[in-house]
C-alpha cells in the first residue's frame, strides 16, 4: 500500500529534507584533497543534531550484527553507494558521492549529491552532469496521473542516450514516516507501467549512473556497492512531494 501524505505531513517531511539539503551544502563546501571521509561524517552528524534531527542511516539495517555505522554514505569513484566513512583521504581527481538521511518529528528526508574533488577528468565531469540532469528528467515525470515507470524510463532514456548505464540492482523509494516506503522507484522501466502517481505521494528519486556496465557487487563489509568493472559511478537524489498535480522538490536548502 502506498501511503498518501497530508499537507501537514508533507511540511514535516520538508523540514527533514531541508536539513538534508543543508548538510549536502555544508559538507560540500568542505570537500577538498586531504580531507578524510570520517571528518566529513562528523561535520554532518554535528549539524543534524544541532538542528534537532537524527541521522537516519546511523544504526540502520536488517542484520543486527552489521548495522550501518555512520551518518553519511561516502562513495568514491567505483563505489556506487553505501560507502562507509573512515580514514580514507580524498585526493585530487576523485568523484565523491554523498548520501544522507534525516529524521525529525517522526518523518524522514533523503538526498544525495556527487562532488568533484579538486580537478577531475572531463569524463567524470560529464558523468556528474548527466546523472544530475537525469534526475531532473525523472522529476519532470512525477505528476498526478502518470505512472511510476514514467519516471524510471525518463531517467534510463537520458542516461543511455549519453553513453552511460543505469544501475538496476538499487532503486528509489517512497519516504515519509519510514525511510523506505512503497512504491519502489526504479531508474529503468517501460513507460506507462507501475503504480499511478497521485497527490500526496512523497518519493525519493535517485539515479545511480555508471561510466561502464550497470552491473554492481557488494563488498565484504556488507554495505559498500561497487561497479564490477571498476569504472566510476555518480549518484543524485531528491525527496519530492506530488502537490496540486506536480512534483515539488523538498530537499532544497
Amino acid at each position: 500500500m502506498i501511503p498518501l501524505k497530508s499537507i501537514e505531513e508533507i511540511e514535516f517531511i520538508r523540514e527533514s529534507s531541508r536539513i538534508v539539503a543543508d548538510v549536502l551544502k555544508i559538507v560540500g563546501a568542505q570537500i577538498q584533497p586531504g580531507k578524510t571521509t570520517l571528518e566529513l561524517d562528523k561535520v554532518a552528524e554535528d549539524f543534524i543534531r544541532s538542528m534537532g534531527g537524527e541521522p537516519a542511516f546511523k544504526g540502520y539495517g536488517w542484520d543486527k550484527k552489521n548495522l550501518f555505522p555512520a551518518t553519511l554514505c561516502t562513495s568514491v569513484d567505483a563505489e556506487v553507494v553505501h560507502g562507509i566513512p573512515g580514514k580514507r583521504i580524498l585526493k585530487d581527481g576523485d568523484l565523491l558521492s554523498i548520501d544522507v538521511g534525516v529524521k525529525k518529528n517522526g518523518f524522514y528526508g533523503d538526498g544525495a549529491y556527487s562532488f568533484a574533488v579538486g580537478e577531475v577528468s572531463a569524463e567524470k565531469q560529464r558523468l556528474i552532469r548527466v546523472t544530475k540532469e537525469s534526475l531532473a528528467k525523472g522529476i519532470e515525470q512525477a505528476i498526478s496521473g502518470n505512472k511510476v515507470h514514467d519516471i524510471s524510463n525518463a531517467i534510463q532514456t537520458y542516461v543511455e542516450a549519453n553513453g552511460f548505464s543505469i544501475v538496476r540492482d538499487l532503486v528509489g523509494h517512497g519516504v515519509g514516516r519510514d525511510l523506505h516506503e512503497e512504491p519502489s522507484v526504479p531508474n529503468f522501466g517501460e513507460p506507462g507501467t507501475g503504480a499511478v502517481l497521485k497527490d500526496g505521494m512523497t518519493l525519493a528519486i535517485e539515479p545511480m549512473v555508471n561510466a561502464g556496465t550497470w552491473r554492481v557487487k557488494v563488498a565484504a563489509d556488507g554495505w559498500t556497492v561497487y561497479t564490477v568493472d571498476g569504472k566510476s559511478s555518480a549518484h543524485f537524489e531528491h525527496t519530492i512531494a506530488i502537490v496540486h498535480g506536480k512534483a515539488e522538490i523538498l530537499t532544497l536548502s
